[in-house]
Formats: structure tokens, C-alpha cells, sequence
């Protein structure tokens, strides 16, 4: 299989689970640690959490074992793979911003970036869409 599986996970419906609870819940289905093998990235504004993998797991099948965990049911969660795009959207960016420092800042490998292939500022919404040359740039 030459399709590449997104070393992102995302969890819906998380909110009757604490972080805690989650993390552990994580590292009992994958068998994994939580900081050293992946990271978890809550979003409560959507009910969402995203577990990155940062040890190289096959992710389609530890989705295939959370939804068929007893827990992550009762729970009522659903996992599923975050798709690989090489387009984002940054939002709520100061009206002073450039071109030129969001391409610097989203091209660092610090802050998890890769190379830009295009930035469009969105003046209106104080937002910009980001393009990278590939999709592991955007984590």
C-alpha cells in the first residue's frame, strides 16, 4: 500500500472524558506513552481532541481497535485518521502581518512547519491560507 496513513488521529464527542482520562484511555488502546510515542491536542471550542503519533504506528488500525474499545464506546466517541492537506487556514493574526513573516514562521521546523509554497493574506478576516510544498508541513 503506497498510500501514506496521517500519523493524526482525531477523536470526536470527548466531552463526558477528562484529558487525563483520555490520555490514559490512549495509551491502554495503543499500548503506547503519552509525551514520548504521541501527544494529545484537546480543541474544546469543536469537542475534538487530535493525538499525534509521534513513534510511527499503523494509525488506520488503532482506529479500527478504538471503535470496537469498550471504553472510547461508552464513552460515545468516534475516531477517526485527520486527513493529510497541504493547505491550512491561520486565523485572528494582527493587521500588521506579511506575507513574508507568515512564510519564515510557518516554514520553521520548530513550530512543526515545512517548506510554503504560497501564502494569501485574508486582510478581512485577519486570516491568511497557508500552502505548503507537501502535507508534512502543517503539523
Amino acid at each position: 500500500d503506497s498510500a501514506e496513513a496521517s500519523p493524526l488521529v482525531v477523536f470526536e464527542n470527548i466531552e463526558k472524558c477528562s484529558p487525563k482520562c483520555l490520555q490514559m484511555l490512549l495509551e491502554n488502546v495503543s499500548g503506547l506513552t503519552v509525551d514520548a510515542d504521541f501527544t494529545v491536542e484537546l480543541i474544546p471550542e469543536i469537542n475534538v481532541a487530535v493525538a499525534t503519533f509521534i513513534k510511527s504506528i499503523d494509525t488506520e488500525e488503532f482506529v479500527k481497535k478504538c471503535s470496537q474499545h469498550k471504553r472510547v464506546r461508552e464513552f460515545k466517541m468516534t475516531a477517526k485518521l485527520l486527513e493529510l492537506t497541504q493547505t491550512i487556514k491561520a486565523e485572528n493574526l494582527p493587521d500588521s502581518i506579511s506575507t513574508d513573516y507568515l512564510t519564515v514562521y510557518f516554514e520553521s521546523t520548530r513550530n512543526g512547519g515545512g517548506p510554503v509554497s504560497d501564502v494569501q493574506l485574508l486582510p478581512e478576516e485577519n486570516a491568511a491560507i497557508i500552502t505548503f510544498c507537501d502535507h508534512r508541513g502543517n503539523t
